[in-house]
């Protein structure tokens, strides 16, 4: 495997652990206002990829899902149609800054992934036409 495929293989798992990422803040944004939701995150791991002619290649991957056991928050609505005879209903704990917050740090990584498979690609064409000629 060569260090263009590698670098190639590594962007392309990025970009897809990312997008995985940016999947499930989309999901925790849009039920921010749902009661007892709670948030989604996923951790990244270290993984072997292998492609079709990559070889392997050291990359990363998202990893399963899991759910913020945070406390969830007490709202007061007495009309609210899940309040209990207190008048409370358990909110979601989704924090709409940290969401904004990790969303544009996924859109950023994944943009610098894609510059880099871009540029790996473009070497790589590079170098193809160097050898026809």
């Amino acid at each position: 495997m060569t260090d263009l495929s590698r670098t190639l293989a590594l962007s392309a798992s990025g970009m897809q652990a990312q997008s995985s990422r940016l999947r499930h803040v989309s999901e925790n944004i849009a039920n921010a206002d749902t009661p007892g939701y709670r948030r989604k995150t996923i951790p990244f791991e270290s993984a072997r990829l292998n492609g079709e002619g990559w070889g392997q290649a050291s990359g990363v991957r998202a990893g399963t899902m899991a759910l913020d056991h945070s406390e969830l928050p007490r709202v007061y609505d007495p009309g609210h149609i899940l309040a209990d005879e207190s008048g409370h209903y358990d909110g979601s704990n989704v924090d709409l800054m940290i969401e904004m917050a990790d969303a544009r740090e996924a859109q950023r990584s994944y943009e610098a992934n894609l510059r880099m498979f871009d540029q790996a690609r473009q070497m790589s064409q590079s170098l193809i036409g160097l050898l026809r000629r």
